[in-house]
């Protein structure tokens, strides 16, 4: 299992694309955006789901936090069952969400990637995209780190996806 974490727009789902294109064997890319997608409009925008302030902010209410658990506990049991997964995470409480997830994939074989990129790059890549609400590539470019242990960090400020998705698989290959 690849669990890469990073701010928004830092570039994870590029790095995991080309991850699923350089790797020798299948691999199921999901992504915290996998499960807000999913999830019904009515948590889309309540305090008791998952809220996107006008300044970028995040607010995590109840109701997520019960379907982010039962999700992270279904991604670990797909690879337990032997899926090969990269997960594509945004560890908005740094160490503790980290946390969260070693818990839950406790004795399997993780690679922890942190997916670095300067604040003012993933800035601008938020509003090229123009699907994220403006702000929340900076405020998380450097939380989402905090107290938070990798086994590889790549950065994508001037570094493209391929480049860094290959750098961790040639970590995945060696392990294996």
């Amino acid at each position: 299992m690849i669990v890469l974490n990073g701010g928004s727009s830092s570039g994870k789902s590029g790095i995991a694309r080309c991850l699923q294109a350089v790797l020798p064997d299948p691999w199921l890319s999901l992504s915290v955006d996998t499960l807000v997608d999913a999830m019904p409009l009515s948590l889309r925008s309540s305090d008791a789901g998952i809220e996107f302030a006008a300044d970028g902010e995040v607010i995590v209410g109840p109701e997520f936090a019960k379907l982010d658990a039962a999700w992270t506990e279904g991604v670990a049991a797909m690879a337990r069952a032997g899926a090969r997964i990269i997960v594509d995470d945004v560890f908005l409480g740094g160490a503790g969400s980290q946390q969260r997830w070693q818990k839950r994939l406790d004795g399997l074989d993780v690679l922890w990637v942190g997916v670095r990129c300067d604040s003012a790059v993933a800035a601008a890549r938020e509003v090229a995209r123009g699907d994220r609400v403006a702000g929340m590539a900076a405020s998380q470019a450097d939380v989402v780190h905090e107290d938070v242990y990798y086994d590889l960090e790549v950065d994508t400020t001037r570094r493209e996806a391929l480049d860094c998705a290959r750098a961790i698989a040639e970590r995945v290959t060696r392990a294996q």
